[in-house]
């Protein structure tokens, strides 16, 4: 019994000391990983300490580089490529103006519509549309028997009175002498009298038809054919915009062979609302666009109608404006700027400097770094200037036309290789 209580103690004293040995092992073995990983976690945090700070460093940079972009240098060609136009903001004189829609319309005061003035059967026309002509330029050439007729009595009331005349004579001499009594005296001067008012008559219709006094001395020694020959000639020098006429086709003496327009000169109707009308006066000045590559002209307004239209409910106003290269065609529709009166203002710029960033008004400026961006306040504008209220100073460089490309490349946020930094 004393050996087997003294065999069990053994046992377990072995099993003791073998447990032992294992538990020791086991934190030997956990230890050196315990510092690695806090060897690894500190490396973590050393690399990401250096990341960011290459975050900070790349940061400034960038804003740096922002900065510096703001500003945009041109070479003087890249300047002339673009259309990039300087000028000096200062003060001027702002047109209060209102904008009325318009037409260009013929010159009613110089369009003539052409009449034979006799009739008669067309034998010829020298003239088609659109021909320019001349002042007493043959248009077409008519054959006409009542214009025959009318020479026919001219030269009978003229020979009329030749005969009329020498009797008169004669009768008047026998009166003088008392050798013819006094009424036949009489009778000779009324025919006389008769005769002399029949040519007249006679005469003055062939004057109504365009004959000179020079071509009625000559027409006794005219040949008989060219007594039913009517020449249409024009009234003055125009272009032909409308014809009605062919060869062998009858014409009325009231009939529009012809309208011819004289378009050195057109109108420009406009159309003035009911709210405009106490505004818009004869005399005021008016800027006449048409657009379309056509130069904007300049003229005052020199008729407005005392009526309102029915339909349009507007006013017509009139402008009267030369039209030397034709280009103001009939038909045209335009917009016409009046200028109602004018106010001083402090800084005056024209409107194509304006440009809209980051939904703010801007106004591009030159100063030794190149072409920046400056808010404005605008204040009151027209049809092609605006007042600034703030944001630009008196003698400022500013962008006058161009900066709608300066606008492009502040998007873009380079210039190609022209941009600098």
């Amino acid at each position: 019994m004393k050996t087997t209580m003294n065999l069990f103690g053994k046992v377990l004293l072995t099993l003791f000391m073998t447990a032992a040995l294992l538990w020791g092992a086991a934190c030997t073995s956990q230890a050196p990983s315990g510092s690695a990983e806090k060897g690894h976690e500190a490396q973590k945090e050393a690399a990401g300490t250096g990341k960011d700070a290459k975050d900070v460093h790349g940061q400034g940079e960038e804003k740096a580089h922002a900065g510096d972009e703001k500003a945009i240098r041109l070479t003087e060609a890249q300047r002339k490529e673009f259309g990039i136009e300087l000028a000096t903001a200062g003060s001027g004189t702002l047109a209060v103006q209102v904008e009325l829609p318009g037409e260009i319309v013929l010159n009613a005061d110089r369009v003539a519509h052409v009449v034979p003035r006799v009739p008669g059967v067309v034998r010829e026309v020298r003239k088609v549309l659109g021909d320019h002509v001349r002042r007493g330029e043959i248009l077409m050439v008519l054959d006409s028997k009542e214009l025959a007729d009318n020479k026919a009595a001219f030269l009978s009331a003229r020979e009329k009175l030749d005969l009329a005349q020498s009797n008169y004579d004669r009768e008047e001499d026998l009166w003088k002498k008392k050798i013819s009594p006094t009424q036949d005296y009489l009778q000779a001067k009324q025919a006389q009298s008769e005769a002399r008012i029949e040519l007249r008559s006679a005469e003055q219709k062939l004057h109504a038809l365009g004959y000179s006094d020079d071509y009625l001395a000559q027409l006794p020694s005219h040949p008989d054919v060219s007594y039913i020959r009517y020449e249409v000639v024009a009234p003055f020098d125009g272009v032909i915009i409308e014809k009605h006429a062919a060869v062998g086709e009858v014409q009325k003496e009231d009939a529009e062979s012809f309208r011819i327009a004289d378009l050195s000169s057109v109108w420009v109707n406009l159309g003035v609302y009911q709210k405009d009308i106490p505004s818009v006066r004869v005399g005021q000045p008016v800027v006449v666009s048409a657009g379309h590559g056509i130069p904007d002209m300049t003229g005052e307004i020199s008729y407005i109608g005392p009526l309102v239209g029915e339909q349009t409910r507007t006013a017509t106003a009139r402008v009267v404006l030369p039209n030397r290269g034709g280009q103001l065609r009939p038909g045209l529709f335009v917009t016409g700027r009046v200028t109602l009166s004018t106010v001083p203002v402090a800084i005056l710029v024209s409107k194509t400097a304006l440009q809209t960033v980051d939904e703010k008004t801007v106004v591009f400026v030159e100063d030794e770094d190149g072409f920046e961006h400056r808010a404005v306040t605008v204040g009151r504008s027209n049809g092609t200037h605006v007042e600034i209220a703030s944001g630009l100073n008196p003698g400022q460089k500013y962008v006058s036309a161009g900066a709608f490309t300066l606008k492009a490349q502040l998007a873009k946020g380079s210039f190609g290789d022209g941009h600098g930094h």
